[in-house]
């Protein structure tokens, strides 16, 4: 199989996507639920994967989901995701999360979050998925850093398994 020629981040990324907060999002703090933000977080982040590997793709792992602060009441959440990195058939996407106050346009920076995906061919068995082309000074440091999180996650699973034996 002919690798592809890498993909630039812009290629795939989403800035901006907006989602408003309801009454029925809130949970008994009057903030929005973290379980409605991380689905939100794992849709657009799926999409992504699947632009930039022109594949199905599935969650394989959620890394660093860390609520910075609560959207409240009325607050709109502007979500923009983008990938890191990839490796032979997987991919990892990051996620931030802002709190738009839309009257002020006042926005708060919520959630950030690092999902892998892993592309799957017609067999539902893991592919090849393109490169990164990491272009701007901000690109190239998450791809390095997504290198630094996937060993660890590596390095854990390790670590895990020689425990149990």
């Amino acid at each position: 199989m002919i690798k592809t020629s890498p993909k630039p981040v812009s290629s795939s990324a989403i800035d901006n996507h907006v989602y408003k907060a309801f009454p029925n999002d809130l949970n008994a703090h009057h903030t929005v639920f973290g379980g409605l933000v991380m689905s939100i977080c794992d849709r657009i982040a799926l999409v992504v994967s699947e632009r930039h590997s022109g594949k199905t793709c599935v969650t394989a792992s959620v890394d660093s989901m860390h609520f910075r602060a609560p959207a409240k009441d009325g607050e709109t959440l502007i979500f923009k995701a983008a990938i890191n990195r990839t490796w032979n058939s997987s991919m990892e996407i990051g996620v931030k999360v802002l709190a738009e106050n839309s009257f002020i346009g006042e926005e708060r920076h919520i959630v950030s979050a690092y999902f892998t995906f892993v592309a799957l061919d017609e067999s539902h068995r893991p592919t090849e998925v393109p490169d990164v082309l990491a272009e701007s000074n901000e690109e190239i440091r998450r791809y390095a850093e997504a290198e630094i999180r996937r060993n660890a996650r590596l390095r854990t699973r390790k670590e895990l398994k020689e425990s149990r034996t």
